[in-house]
């Protein structure tokens, strides 16, 4: 099994196994990207982006490169992260990304939950 984490889950794949890439069925991928695989591509919307096709199945990884955006693997868990492009949108946007963090008593809280309240964010990081 292959466990792939994006911005927003976690899924849990039988991944096709490449040598180096994280290659999945049509479905998965979708699933797990967001993207369509079509005759002409990887596709979303209006936008195609042309990809090699296996048998129907997909090297995510390498289209998730091809895209711009970041990828992280370790003893069959794949991280598909979000490009420059995207994270810097967001930030002129001046709206934090929607996340999900647990309370001293264990209840998890979602930041959207808040939304058209003021919320103050408070970071630290030991390094």
């Amino acid at each position: 099994m292959t466990i792939v984490l994006t911005e927003t889950d976690a899924f849990d794949f039988d991944a096709r196994g490449a040598a180096e890439g994280l290659v999945l069925s049509a479905a998965d991928a979708e699933t797990a990207i967001g993207w369509t695989l079509k005759p002409e591509g990887m596709c979303r919307d209006d936008l195609c982006v042309p990809m090699p096709q296996s048998a129907g199945n997909v090297d995510v990884a390498a289209f998730w490169r091809k895209l711009g955006h970041p990828v992280a693997s370790s003893g069959g868990v794949w991280s598909l992260g979000t490009g420059v492009a995207a994270r810097q949108a967001s930030l002129a946007g001046l709206q934090a990304p929607d996340f999900v963090l647990a309370d001293l008593a264990g209840r998890s809280h979602r930041l959207s939950d808040l939304r058209g309240k003021k919320v103050f964010l408070s970071t630290w990081a030991s390094w």
